[in-house]
């Protein structure tokens, strides 16, 4: 009789990063793994969002995923100890990766939404955080017409206060649509990863919208920064991008590849969120970053 193969062992459990900072992990082991990725969610996402993805990778992958400061069950200090920008979350995902032991030589970074401009900065200082990066749908540069109105008014008062309260006020909204705006039709999301959302979405004084809140307040200085030097990216860069992201626009995604040289990868019928929406293909795509 074949030996059947050994189903992945799922470990969700906690890592402290520095005093301020311990995040919930999820660690998908392989008995044989070929390499490591590591998820990068967004908003108002927790790692869940990428436990399927973690799952059909696991066969020939170590797959880790995260939930940044400010969602899920990670930490939430104030922001006196810490800053939420997108340079702070680069520290946060730099000090993840030397605490939990990853080898930066065989390790694919997949980062989307808030996730992805934070491993583009640390790149930008570690040029050897990874073998590979796959980013998108996500805010590299300042670029007020490629953004939606409510995300380019986070990025400065009051307009910002304004967006922040009614964001807050409107929790069961923004997990019911978030989404599935621009779309014509809904696509599948489990209701455990929704659960999840619920869960996490305050803990104390702080809400994942006031995290984002606090992100969006340095976006500005962290997108001139990225900009400013992006010579210093040496990581190997695929740029994928839902063709129907209604919150920032494809043309974004076009002017990143085009000023990395980077392989660009326009998903049609496609929002902003192409790991739920297109789960194979993004699994595709990762293992493509290993070939």
């Amino acid at each position: 009789m074949a030996q059947q193969t050994p189903k992945p062992m799922v470990d969700i459990g906690v890592i402290a990063v520095d005093d301020d900072i311990t995040l919930r992990r999820m660690v998908v082991g392989s008995w044989a793994p070929k390499g490591t990725v590591l998820l990068l969610h967004g908003f108002p996402e927790t790692l869940f969002a990428f436990k399927d993805i973690a799952l059909s990778l696991a066969d020939d992958f170590e797959v880790h995923a995260f939930d940044w400061p400010g969602f899920g069950l990670s930490s939430r200090p104030s922001v006196q100890r810490f800053c939420y920008s997108p340079q702070d979350y680069a520290r946060i995902l730099n000090g993840y990766i030397d605490r939990a032991g990853i080898d930066r030589s065989t390790l694919t970074i997949y980062a989307t939404d808030i996730g992805a401009l934070p491993a583009l900065l640390l790149a930008q200082e570690e040029p050897d955080i990874a073998r590979s990066l796959i980013v998108g749908d996500f805010a590299p540069f300042n670029r007020p017409a490629y953004m939606w109105d409510n995300l380019q008014a986070l990025k400065s008062k009051p307009a910002a206060d304004q967006v922040r309260a009614f964001m807050n006020a409107n929790r069961e909204e923004i997990l019911a649509n978030t989404f599935f705006r621009g779309l014509p039709e809904r696509y599948e999301i489990s209701r455990e990863f929704m659960n999840d959302m619920d869960r996490g979405w305050d803990h104390g004084h702080m809400t994942c919208v006031d995290a984002f809140y606090h992100y969006y307040s340095q976006f500005t200085r962290d997108q001139d920064s990225f900009e400013a030097n992006l010579a210093k990216l040496v990581v190997p860069v695929v740029v994928v991008w839902g063709t129907e992201d209604l919150y920032i626009s494809k043309d974004m995604g076009i002017e990143l590849a085009e000023r990395l040289q980077a392989d660009l990868k326009l998903l049609p019928r496609i929002g902003h969120y192409p790991h739920l929406q297109a789960k194979s293909q993004t699994v595709e795509e990762i293992r493509a970053s290993f070939r």
